[in-house]
């Protein structure tokens, strides 16, 4: 059956054995180019016993117009292209004309071909092989670069993946916003990227796991980030020689820098953590170390049904969101001033939590008081992994 139907479409056009492998492709073992020369040998053999001529392999391919001849000359300029970006592995993608495509489309249909494999997918595959013999790279579905050809032209196309780096920041001093903003000259995120756009020659994404107020700092185990450098020139990079870079700066620290997958990033950028704070709650009206104990201890498993705060209602979806206060400790300070250790759910506004936010957040510390009670200083302690 093969081999007549090999005969037949060998009769009717001139293909090289690269194409006329990929007809039967899913029938057996090896390359398509050994399959096609297989099929040849047989086909000629059945020919020569009935004294016809044998069809010999096509100067010119109908199909694939010699593509495959092109290799050794795309694998060169590969190498070109790439010369200068650090990376282990790759993948080739290419893009073959419609015209192409459709040749052979309709070479399939007038033989009912239904075992073959489509010419890019064998293009991708012979092109990636050569080149990681060239190279010593390996292929990968999560490659460093992907190589996109246009294999008669000769353009290239190369696409540098990112790097995701994950790790905990803490923020020592107050005044920093997380992200830039125009009224200030820095920002964790550009003491933290600086160093690493540097190191990988590529463009820093920083990328908090929530986030605090200017005015509030970061201790403690420090906040998850991730960092998504784009373009990057440099892949192996020396981690504990740019947090040390980092950390000399006194404002912002870095720990537990490690490489992840796009995958992992995104985990961590959508995983839920309770927090830790340390407020420091001032009462004008005053309050006794009574009625703070009294507050910390109504808090604790207390249901918190907080509008979005009027500070960021702009920036924020005007919603009501509902969290919980899990531990709550007070320690009195003078006659206006004591101080609440907090562990509540991820997305609490906690100078809200404090102030009501004019009814905005209930119940509140004001509320649970009966006086007007302001944050005058809030610290994150711990962000908790659930």
């Amino acid at each position: 059956m093969i081999v007549e139907k090999a005969e037949k479409v060998l009769e009717a056009h001139s293909l090289c054995d690269h194409c006329l492998g990929r007809l039967f492709a899913r029938l057996g073992r090896g390359t398509n180019e050994e399959r096609g020369k297989a099929i040849r040998f047989v086909v000629n053999m059945e020919r020569s016993a009935k004294g016809l001529e044998p069809i010999e392999e096509a100067t010119k391919c109908e199909l694939c117009r010699n593509v495959f001849e092109r290799i050794p000359e795309l694998v060169e300029l590969m190498e070109n292209v790439s010369e200068g970006i650090e990376f282990d592995t790759f993948l080739v993608g290419s893009r073959f004309s419609e015209e192409i495509k459709e040749i052979e489309k309709v070479l399939w249909e007038e033989f009912g071909i239904d075992t073959g494999e489509p010419i890019n997918r064998e293009f991708n595959r012979e092109l990636g092989k050569a080149f990681g013999l060239a190279t010593g790279k390996d292929t990968s579905k999560t490659p460093d670069v992907v190589f996109i050809v246009e294999p008669y032209s000769g353009k290239i196309e190369l696409q540098i993946n990112p790097l995701y780096i994950y790790g905990r920041y803490r923020k020592l001093v107050r005044g920093i916003p997380q992200t830039p903003l125009p009224e200030f000259e820095e920002s964790v995120a550009s003491i933290i990227c600086r160093p690493f756009s540097r190191a990988a020659r590529g463009k820093c994404v920083f990328k908090g796991a929530g986030r605090e107020d200017v005015d509030v700092r970061m201790l403690g185990n420090g906040r998850p980030f991730i960092l998504e450098i784009k373009g990057p020139k440099k892949r192996k990079l020396d981690l504990e020689a740019i947090a040390k870079e980092i950390n000399a700066n006194g404002k912002v620290e870095v720990l537990d820098l490690r490489f992840v997958t796009a995958k992992e990033a995104e985990e961590v950028l959508t995983k839920n953590h309770r927090k830790e704070y340390l407020a420091l709650v001032l009462v004008e009206d005053g309050v006794t170390p009574e009625e703070a104990e009294k507050v910390a201890r109504e808090l604790r498993g207390l249901e918190i049904h907080q509008r979005t705060p009027w500070r960021v209602r702009k920036a924020r979806a005007d919603k009501v969101r509902v969290k919980r206060v899990h531990e709550a400790k007070a320690r009195w300070i003078d006659e206006k001033h004591f101080e609440l250790r907090l562990i509540t759910d991820g997305g609490l506004y906690i100078k809200e939590l404090i102030s009501g936010d004019k009814g905005r957040t209930r119940p509140s510390v004001s509320d649970l008081l009966g006086k007007p009670s302001w944050c005058e200083r809030l610290d994150v302690l711990n962000i908790l992994d659930e």
